[in-house]
């Protein structure tokens, strides 16, 4: 169904919220061919969802689930940079929702950290032709009301937390996504007017474990070293023994 906006939801945004659904990024899937402008697809229930990599995603009543899915017509490389946005914003929706700032930090390259446990996650999904992305999918899960255990994540990843345990925090998912969608908007505005470098300046402001040691795993290679920065592209930044090295994709490991 499609839910009425409250009135300080952003223009241009539309929304949809659902009962059920497999998962909101195969919904966005979908739902492409007939949106209008950037859309916001909510499911209160997921039956299959799912992470990076095609690892399932734990998803328990309560917790929040949704995709921004829109149509940005540009190229790959700054489609991949809405990974920071998203990660802003849902920065600043946590410290609307909870008035705190310092419990939570932003993990290269796609999650938030609340007491140095995993809270949210982010999914970036797209499709095109001649390296123009014709469509772009933003994937958000948030652990509002429950976390997994332990057992159910994959091994060396950082301890599930949920925002009600951690914080007190009670928030409905529909009362989140009024708080994120208009801080993405923000971002994004500020992403086209004035390109990547003030979004970096302020993610680097928020990054968990910058100037430390941690270590990069590659689809070939694990680097350990010094988290020095991100760089114009958003690629992280890391110093070993065998100088500066930048990757572009990894999972990150402290």
């Amino acid at each position: 169904m499609t839910a009425t906006l409250p009135n300080d939801w952003p223009a241009g945004y539309d929304r949809a919220v659902l009962p059920e659904t497999d998962s909101t990024m195969a919904e966005a899937q979908r739902r492409v061919a007939s949106i209008s402008g950037p859309t916001w697809i909510l499911a209160l229930n997921q039956t299959a969802a799912r992470g990076r990599r095609g690892r399932a995603w734990v998803n328990p009543k309560g917790n929040f689930a949704a995709t921004l899915v829109m149509r940005p017509a540009l190229g790959a490389g700054l489609a991949a940079l809405r990974s920071f946005t998203a990660s802003l914003a849902l920065f600043d929706a946590f410290v609307a929702t909870t008035g705190r700032t310092t419990p939570f930090t932003l993990k290269w390259p796609n999650d938030v950290l609340l007491n140095g446990g995993k809270v949210a996650g982010i999914l970036l999904e797209s499709a095109g032709q001649g390296g123009d992305v014709s469509f772009l999918s933003i994937g958000i899960g948030v652990n509002l009301a429950s976390a997994p255990q332990p057992a159910e994540v994959e091994p060396r990843a950082l301890r599930p937390v949920s925002l009600r345990a951690e914080t007190g925090a009670s928030i409905s998912p529909e009362a989140f996504l009024d708080a994120l969608a208009p801080a993405y908007a923000r971002y994004e505005t500020q992403l086209s007017t004035y390109g990547f470098a003030p979004i970096r300046e302020a993610w680097l402001a928020r990054a968990a474990r910058l100037g430390e040691v941690v270590t990069a795993r590659t689809a070939s290679e694990e680097i350990t070293g010094t988290f020095e920065t991100i760089d114009d592209a958003g690629n992280i930044v890391l110093r070993d023994a065998k100088g500066q090295r930048t990757i572009p994709a990894a999972d990150i490991f402290f």
